[in-house]
């Protein structure tokens, strides 16, 4: 009976951080290049001596981490210059008061200083590691397929467009904004459009279908704990009454 408790609660532990990844998910569905989440889960077989499994295995469930949906999302057109998405693999290199760090949200404008910069503030880099800056009086401002920025003025840098070895290794820390200890490598075939941007690559009904899958299966953890206490109840209420 202490195992089938055991069982249920690390069934229902589990489920209850699916349901909050899937709830995050279906939260950010209209977020700029937001990527789905996952849980990943592992299974632990312990041998069972009891007589009702009749020599079988109890298997325990913990979540061990997170697998991120590399999937592209798809670009919504917005006619706004400053808009740029990737169409491919890759992150922009981004510069903030915390170091470095990487994203695919492409929504940019100018800060007050004519910088290209994120919606939070956060300053895009070029290839060569600086800011990319612009006069007031510029115009025709244009960001080629290659990354590279030019205006009436010429050519104002190339983005910094970046990917590592293991993407699910990069952290999130909020905003669309990512940060990895990785080497950055280079991407040079990914292709940017400018007046555009990536959307999110939830999709509502999957999520929506994962959701109830983990609302039955909490609910049959559940059942399970329910009959293992009633087991126990009744084996109480049986030994502890006098002959």
């Amino acid at each position: 009976m202490e195992n089938a408790l055991l069982i249920g609660l690390s069934r229902q532990m589990t489920m209850t951080r699916e349901m909050a990844t899937i709830a995050n998910n279906l939260a950010n569905m209209n977020t700029t290049a937001y990527k789905s989440e996952s849980m990943l889960f592992e299974k632990f077989l312990i041998p069972d001596a009891s007589e009702e499994s009749a020599g079988g295995d109890i298997t325990f469930v913990q979540d061990f981490g997170q697998h991120r949906n590399l999937r592209v999302g798809a670009l919504q057109t917005t006619a706004n210059p400053f808009d740029v998405a990737i169409a491919g693999e890759g992150f922009f290199r981004v510069q903030t008061e915390a170091g470095v760090l990487y994203t695919r949200n492409g929504h940019f404008n100018l800060d007050a200083d004519g910088q290209l910069a994120t919606s939070t503030g956060a300053l895009v880099l070029t290839d060569a590691g600086t800011p990319i800056r612009f006069a007031q009086d510029e115009t025709g401002i244009s960001i080629a397929r290659d990354g590279t920025v030019s205006s009436d003025r010429g050519q104002r840098g190339k983005f910094a467009i970046v990917s590592f070895d293991n993407p699910q290794d990069m952290r999130n820390v909020g905003d669309t904004m990512l940060e990895t200890d990785q080497a950055e490598i280079p991407v040079e075939n990914t292709r940017l459009v400018q007046g555009a941007l990536e959307g999110s690559n939830v999709q509502p009904i999957v999520e929506m279908t994962r959701m109830i899958d983990v609302s039955r299966s909490y609910a049959s953890a559940q059942k399970l704990v329910d009959q293992a206490d009633e087991m126990r109840r009744q084996a109480i209420r049986e030994l502890g009454t006098p002959a």
